[in-house]
C-alpha cells in the first residue's frame, strides 16, 4: 500500500488562482509601500513608480526610496508565499512567475525591455529575498514536529 503523506494531485485551476493571488499581493503591497514612501517625501504617485525602469535609480532620493519600497515588498510577498502557497519547493516557482509577469508589464508599459542596470539589480535582489525568505518560512512550517497522541497504552 502506497503512502499518501504529502501526496498532491496536479490542479491547474489552483495553480492559476495562486498565481493571480500572488500578483494581487505583489501589486497591492507594492502600491502601499510606494504610497508610504511618497508620503514621507511629499511626492506625487504615478504608475511610473511601479512600471517605469527609470524610476529606480541610485542617483535620486526618490529612486532610492522606490528601491527600498521594492525590497520591503519582497518581504511582504514572502509572507504571502508562506500564507497561501505553503510549500517550500514551490516558492521559487511562484517568485519567478510573479517577477516574470512584472517584467512583461514593464515591457508593455515602456514599449521595450527595461534597459537600466539598477532595475535589473533591484528585481534580482527582490527575487532572491522573496524566494529565500519564503522558502525559509515554509520549510520551518513543514518541518514542525508532528504531535503524536500519547494516550493510554495497552499491553498486547
Amino acid at each position: 500500500m502506497a503512502s499518501h503523506f504529502r501526496s498532491y494531485i496536479w490542479d491547474p485551476v489552483l495553480i492559476v488562482c495562486q498565481i493571480v493571488l500572488m500578483q494581487c499581493i505583489y501589486y497591492s503591497f507594492l502600491g502601499l509601500w510606494l504610497a508610504g514612501v511618497d508620503s514621507l517625501v511629499q511626492s506625487s504617485r504615478s504608475l511610473d513608480q511601479i512600471f517605469s525602469y527609470e524610476a529606480l535609480g541610485f542617483a535620486t532620493m526618490q529612486g532610492r526610496l522606490s528601491m527600498m519600497a521594492f525590497i520591503l515588498n519582497s518581504l511582504t510577498c514572502a509572507l504571502g508565499l508562506w500564507f497561501f502557497i505553503r510549500r517550500g519547493k514551490q516558492c521559487l516557482d511562484f517568485t519567478v512567475t510573479v517577477h516574470f509577469f512584472h517584467m512583461i508589464g514593464c515591457w508593455i508599459y515602456n514599449a521595450h525591455l527595461p534597459a537600466a542596470l539598477s532595475w535589473w539589480l533591484v528585481n534580482i535582489a527582490c527575487m532572491a529575498l522573496m524566494a529565500v525568505i519564503g522558502e525559509y518560512l515554509c520549510m520551518r512550517t513543514e518541518l514542525r514536529a508532528i504531535p503524536v497522541n500519547s494516550g493510554p497504552k495497552s499491553n498486547l
